[in-house]
C-alpha cells in the first residue's frame, strides 16, 4: 500500500508547485498547506517509533482518537482512511479501529487531514479524508535501516526497511514484528423500566488479558521504462493474531430491590486477519506537470473469529451452560483507476479521471450452544450467513487557474452505485442503485505574501458499513443485541470552510471556521427490548448540523525550542425526535485541543513532550466523556547511523474510555479502560551510502522525483 515514488517529469525535472502550495526552505517543515489540503509531518514523533497509527494520529491537528482507537475528524466519526491515496480493507468496517491500534506507525512520513475533499476524491466519508503517507526517499545503492524497541509489560516491536537503486530499477522492502499484551477492564451499568413501573437496575463488570502480534511484510518494483515511463508494482501482506482471555460478572437487581439474577462467564476469543494486496502502477509524463496516471489494485481480507464462553448461574442457581461462535468474513476489494492530469497556461492545470471501487464481502458465523462444551449443537440465534457486493464507478473532473491573486480550483464528479444485499439465513435480498453527483470549490486569495483567506465548499456522503444493512439479530451477550437495516439511505452532507493563515520566519498559524448541514444522518440506536436487554440497530435519525472554529500554530519559541499546538471548539447539533426525548432537538459544545514541545538539548540530544485532550462528544441519545493523555520521548544520536530512543506513553494514566446513553426511558454507563502506560527503549540503525534525493511534496499519493 506504500506508494513507488512518482516518475519523473519530463527530462528528469521536479514537477514545479501546485498553486496555492507553501513551502517552508530549510528543515522539513511540520506543516505544509495545498488549496485543499493540510499536511502534517509524524516523522519526528518520537512516539511514531515504537507507537501504533494510532498513536500518530493523536497528535495531528483536527483529529480525535479514543481508547479504543475510533477516529474523529472534528468530532464526525464518519472519516475515509487512505494510504498514498489509496483505500484499503483494513480501515473499513468494525475492525477499522482495532487495525489503527495494531498496526505499526513507524513508516508513516506524514498525515494528511482533507476536511473538504475536491471531486477528485471519494466523497464517501462525511467527515472527510485522512490520507496516510508513506515514508518513500530512496538514495542510490542499497540503503536501509534497523529499528528494535522493547517495552514495559513484554510489549515489543521492531523491523527493517531497505531499498537498492540502480539506474532505471528500484527495488524496496520492508518488514516489521510487533507484539503487545493486552490488560483491560471495564464496567457497564444498565437502568431500564420493567413492566410493572419500577427500575430495572444491572451491573456487567470485567477484565481481560491477551496478546496482539503483527506481522508487515512489503515489496516494491519501480523500473524506469524510459525517461518519460515508469511501470511499479507493489505486493503487501499484513497479518494480525489475536487472542484473549476474560471473566465477567453479571448483577440484575428488579424495581423492588431484590436480586433477580446473577452469572459469572469465563470467555476466550481469538482472531486472525491475513491481508494480502497487491497494485500494479503506470506513470507517462508529456511534459511539465502533464502526465497519465494508470492504477489497479486486487486485495483480499480474510477475518476468522472465535469465541467461546461458559456461564456458571448465580441467583437462581443452576448449571448454567456453554456457547460459542465461529465467524470468518471473506472480503475481496477491487480498484481501478484512471487519471489525465495537464497544465492549461500559466497556473491553469485540468484533472479528468476515472475511479472503480468494487466490494465482495461473505459473512458466515456458525454458533453452538448447550449444557457443556461436549453436549452443544448448533444454535440459529447464534448463526448467520450474510452476503454484501457493492461497485462504485465515478466519472470526474477539476479545473485549476488563477484570478490574478485569487486561485480557484472547481470539481465535478459523477458517481453510479449497485449495491446487493443478501441476508441468505433470513432469505431477504435488496438492491440499491443510485447516481449521484458532487461539486466541490476551493478558494485561495494571497493578502499579502505572509497571509491568505482560503474558502471551501464540498458535498459528502456517508455510505453505510455492510453489515449496517444486515437486518439479522446478532447475538453479542446475554444483555445486548445488534442489527442492521436494509433501508438505511447514505448520509448527506454538505461541508463549507473559510480559513485564514499567516505565515513567517518558519512558523505558521491558521483559524478555521467550518459547518456542516447533514440529511438522513445514520447513527446508531439504542432499545431496550425488554428485561433490561438492549438492542442497538442503524437508523437515519433525520438532520444534524455542526459548526467550530480551530486555530493551528507551528513555529519555534527560540531556536532549539520548536512547538505545534491546535486547539478546535465545535458545536453539534441532532435531530432527536423518535429517539425518545421530549426535544425535538439536542445540541452541545465541546473542545478539544493538542501540543507538541520538541527541544533540541545538544546536537545529539532531542526531548519531546506532547499531550492531548478530547472534549465531550455529543451522540444521538448520550455522550462519549472527555480524555486525554501526556507523552515523553528522548533520542540519543550516538552517530549518524544510530540513534537510541526512550518513550513513555500515557504518562498519568488518564486514557479511558467512557459512554454515556442518557434518555427518558433508560440509561446505560459503559467504562473501559485499557492499559496503554508503559515505556519503550529501543534503537534505529541505518545503512547505506549515496546522496538523498529531495523526497519532493506529491499530495495525491505521496511520492516524489527521483534523483
Amino acid at each position: 500500500m506504500a506508494q513507488p515514488s512518482a516518475a519523473p517529469a519530463a527530462k528528469g525535472q521536479a514537477a514545479p508547485p501546485t498553486v496555492g502550495e507553501v513551502r517552508i526552505e530549510g528543515a522539513p517543515p511540520p506543516v505544509r498547506t495545498s488549496i485543499d489540503r493540510q499536511s502534517y509531518s509524524v516523522a519526528n514523533d518520537l512516539q511514531t517509533s515504537a507507537g501504533s497509527i494510532s498513536d500518530a494520529l493523536r497528535n495531528v491537528p483536527s483529529l480525535e482518537v479514543d481508547v479504543q482507537g475510533n477516529v474523529a475528524l472534528r468530532g464526525d466519526t464518519n472519516v475515509t482512511i487512505l494510504i498514498d491515496g489509496k483505500p484499503s480493507g483494513m480501515f473499513q468496517g468494525d475492525t477499522r479501529a482495532q487495525a489503527l491500534q495494531n498496526l505499526p506507525a513507524d513508516q508513516i512520513d506524514r498525515v494528511e487531514v482533507i476536511t473538504n475533499p475536491s471531486a477528485a476524491f471519494d466523497p464517501n466519508g462525511s467527515g472527510g479524508i485522512i490520507n496516510l503517507v508513506t515514508k518513500k526517499t530512496r538514495k542510490a545503492g542499497a540503503n536501509g535501516s534497523v529499528r528494535a524497541n522493547v517495552g514495559s509489560q513484554g510489549r515489543q516491536n521492531g523491523g527493517v526497511s531497505a531499498s537498492y537503486r540502480d539506474g532505471k530499477l528500484t527495488l524496496s522492502g520492508d518488514a516489521s514484528l510487533r507484539h503487545d499484551s493486552i490488560k483491560q477492564t471495564y464496567t457497564r451499568e444498565r437502568e431500564a423500566t420493567d413492566p410493572a413501573g419500577g427500575t430495572i437496575r444491572s451491573l456487567q463488570q470485567g477484565t481481560g488479558r491477551g496478546r496482539v502480534n503483527v506481522q508487515n511484510l512489503r515489496g516494491g518494483l519501480d523500473y524506469d521504462i524510459t525517461d518519460d515511463d515508469r511501470v511499479s508494482l507493489e505486493l503487501r501482506y499484513t497479518n494480525v493474531d489475536f487472542a484473549d482471555r476474560s471473566f465477567e460478572a453479571f448483577d440484575q437487581v428488579s424495581g423492588a430491590g431484590i436480586v433477580t439474577r446473577g452469572y459469572d462467564r469465563l470467555g476466550s476469543a481469538s482472531q486472525e486477519r491475513p491481508t494480502l494486496a497487491g497494485t500494479l502502477r503506470y506513470r507517462h509524463v508529456f511534459g511539465d506537470d502533464h502526465q497519465l496516471d494508470i492504477d489497479l489494485g486486487r486485495e483480499r481480507n480474510r477475518t476468522a473469529f472465535e469465541r467461546d464462553s461458559a456461564y456458571v448461574d448465580r441467583i437462581p442457581a443452576g448449571p448454567g451452560f456453554y456457547e460459542a461462535q465461529d465467524q470468518v468474513n471473506l472480503f475481496w476489494k477491487t480498484t481501478a483507476k484512471v487519471e489525465y492530469t495537464r497544465p492549461m497556461g500559466e497556473g491553469h492545470k485540468l484533472k479528468l479521471g476515472y475511479s472503480l471501487d468494487a466490494d465482495d464481502n461473505d459473512y458466515d458465523t456458525l454458533g453452538v450452544r448447550g449444557p457443556n462444551e461436549a453436549t452443544a449443537t448448533p444454535n440459529a440465534q447464534l448463526s448467520n450467513s450474510y452476503r454484501f457486493d457493492q461497485q462504485v464507478h465515478a466519472l470526474y473532473g477539476t479545473y485549476e487557474r488563477p484570478f490574478g491573486k485569487l486561485t480557484a480550483l472547481a470539481g465535478l464528479r459523477l458517481e453510479a452505485v449497485t449495491i446487493d444485499i443478501n441476508s441468505v439465513t433470513q432469505a431477504i435480498t435488496a438492491r440499491n442503485d443510485d447516481v449521484s453527483v458532487y461539486p466541490s470549490l476551493h478558494l485561495n486569495y494571497e493578502l499579502t505574501e505572509a497571509q491568505k483567506l482560503t474558502a471551501s465548499y464540498s458535498r459528502r456522503i456517508q455510505r453505510p458499513q455492510p453489515t449496517d444493512y444486515n437486518p439479522f439479530r446478532r447475538y453479542q451477550d446475554q444483555q445486548n443485541f445488534s442489527s442492521g437495516n436494509p433501508d438505511l439511505k447514505p448520509q448527506q452532507t454538505d461541508s463549507f470552510e473559510l480559513g485564514y493563515q499567516y505565515r513567517k520566519n518558519g512558523a505558521i498559524y491558521q483559524a478555521t471556521f467550518y459547518y456542516r448541514d447533514i440529511r438522513d444522518a445514520v447513527n446508531n440506536v439504542t432499545r431496550d427490548i425488554g428485561d433490561g436487554v438492549f438492542l442497538v440497530t442503524q437508523a437515519n435519525i433525520g438532520e444534524s448540523r455542526s459548526a467550530g472554529a480551530e486555530v493551528v500554530a507551528n513555529g519555534k519559541l527560540f531556536p532549539q525550542l520548536s512547538y505545534n499546538i491546535s486547539g478546535n471548539v465545535g458545536w453539534t447539533q441532532i435531530d432527536a425526535a423518535g429517539l425518545g426525548f421530549g426535544s425535538r432537538q439536542r445540541d452541545a459544545f465541546t473542545a478539544s485541543g493538542r501540543a507538541n514541545l520538541s527541544w533540541q538539548v545538544t546536537d545529539r540530544d532531542f526531548l519531546q513532550v506532547n499531550g492531548f485532550l478530547n472534549g465531550k462528544r455529543l451522540t444521538p441519545q448520550g455522550y462519549v466523556q472527555p480524555q486525554g493523555a501526556l507523552n515523553l520521548g528522548y533520542r540519543r544520536k550516538v552517530s549518524d547511523q544510530l540513534s537510541f530512543l526512550v518513550t513513555a506513553q500515557d504518562l498519568l494514566g488518564t486514557l479511558e474510555f467512557k459512554r454515556i446513553i442518557d434518555t427518558p426511558a433508560f440509561r446505560d454507563v459503559e467504562h473501559y479502560k485499557a492499559r496503554h502506560r508503559g515505556v519503550f527503549v529501543g534503537f534505529t540503525y541505518t545503512f547505506g551510502g549515496g546522496k538523498a534525493r529531495d523526497p519532493g511534496f506529491d499530495f495525491g499519493g505521496g511520492g516524489g522525483p527521483p534523483g
